[in-house]
């Protein structure tokens, strides 16, 4: 089976972006980040898509998760493997 491919959604100078960039890698979590900081259309598209008002807004494959509080608390509920598809 193949993990979800996880998508963090980030802009520039947002301090929890780094945060969750840092704990993707200290997990060796591969994830493919999407800077939105030139892109003030794209990021209003998202934001109208999910209906989170900040960054950064990150996916488990389809499945929206939130911010970096919510990966966080899910990292410390189901580990690391609710991130990788296991």
């Amino acid at each position: 089976m193949n993990a979800p491919q996880v998508t963090i959604y980030s802009t520039r100078g947002c301090s929890y972006c780094v945060a969750a960039k840092r704990l993707m890698e200290r997990h060796g979590v591969p994830f493919n980040d999407i800077d939105l900081s030139d892109d003030p259309e794209a990021l209003r598209a998202l934001k109208d898509r999910t209906d989170h008002r900040t960054v950064p807004q990150i996916f488990v494959g389809e499945r929206f998760i939130g911010g970096y509080d919510e990966l966080s608390a899910l990292v410390r509920r189901e580990g690391v493997a609710a991130l990788r598809g296991e």
